[in-house]
């Protein structure tokens, strides 16, 4: 797909919060060990937030992050986009929130949900605003507190999932360096994995809370990993025959950190090798519509993701939905040439 101007990723960058949970601290709390969640979900630790942080406070991290490795100023942001399924209010949205902190006076900002693949939905979403002329840099954010919404006595979920944030800087360019996007959805697996939360389905009823329970998140594991392992291999695929190359051509896939098993089995489906997987789920754990950027961010900084990379996205999630975008990476750390930051 062509577009009229094009678009590039300039900056990454991701935050979470100080707090770690190990395995050992979560055998405290329900019947499980280290071995049997490191072998069901290669998972040894996540950061999970305190009292006082906000999803709209890693998101601020995240976004301050990625414009200082694309060495620009905030006012020449016009636009920001906030993926996230856990906002700190039902409104004003976290993107107003993130637009105030730091400084983006000429930005117009909202927020998309999408589940875990909001980022790539958000990343496409970003792209599209650009290729019209509308905007020229926009501000990608992934940001989820799913810490919040667990039940943390049900060792299936509470297992599974960290909080953090993760940023993408996407700039007008001459050269389109984001050659494709996919988007899908199927509502009728929405029962599969949901939070039933405090929207009007639950509604307060003068001064009373609503149960806590409807505040759980409820996930049918079996069937989100029947899931996964489908929609990857295919998003990948589609993606790849709509950006003109072949998955052979690929340099690296950056898949959603949901689980290593849906991220080994589907690599294996697309014959991709290990050295070709961006994998940082053992750290961080499910950061829902975070993952993606937080691993992106840690492969450039690492070295192991080096400029002229090509590179495949891909989400899945609730709704459910599923999505990837396949793109150049081309963008070096502003920050190393000033100030001697590792990149």
């Amino acid at each position: 797909m062509s577009f009229p101007i094009g678009a590039k990723l300039i900056g990454v960058g991701s935050a979470v919060p100080v707090n770690v949970v190990t395995n050992a601290d979560i055998e405290k709390l329900v019947d499980t060990s280290d071995e049997w969640i490191k072998t069901r979900t290669g998972i040894s630790q996540r950061y999970v937030v305190k009292d006082d942080e906000t999803a709209a406070g890693l998101a601020t991290e995240a976004a301050r992050d990625a414009i200082a490795f694309a060495g620009i100023d905030p006012t020449l942001i016009d636009l920001i986009i906030v993926a996230t399924s856990t906002p700190d209010n039902l409104y004003p949205s976290t993107a107003c929130m993130v637009q105030a902190q730091i400084g983006a006076k000429n930005a117009a900002a909202f927020d998309l949900e999408a589940a875990c693949t909001g980022i790539i939905y958000a990343l496409s979403v970003a792209q599209q605003f650009i290729a019209t002329g509308m905007n020229k840099t926009v501000l990608v954010v992934g940001v989820d507190i799913h810490s919040r919404f667990l039940n943390w006595e049900d060792r299936n979920t509470c297992i599974l999932f960290g909080d953090g944030a993760g940023a993408f800087i996407v700039q007008a360019s001459d050269e389109n360096e984001i050659l494709a996007t996919y988007l899908r959805a199927d509502g009728s697996g929405g029962h599969l994995l949901s939070i039933p939360n405090y929207g009007t389905m639950f509604p307060h009823e003068g001064t009373t809370q609503p149960e806590a329970s409807h505040g759980f998140l409820h996930m049918n594991g079996k069937a989100i990993y029947e899931f996964a392992v489908n929609a990857v291999p295919e998003a990948v695929r589609t993606t790849c025959v709509k950006a003109g190359i072949e998955v052979a051509d690929i340099d690296f896939m950056v898949p959603h950190q949901a689980n290593q098993r849906i991220i080994k089995s589907a690599a294996e489906k697309l014959g991709l090798k290990p050295e070709q997987i961006v994998s940082n789920v053992a750290e961080y754990g499910n950061t829902s519509a975070a993952s993606i950027p937080i691993a992106f961010s840690d492969a450039v900084k690492s070295g192991q993701v080096k400029p002229s990379s090509l590179m495949v996205l891909v989400g899945f999630g609730g709704g459910l939905t599923w999505g990837a975008a396949v793109l150049k990476w081309t963008a070096t750390d502003k920050r190393s040439k000033t100030t001697g930051t590792k990149s």
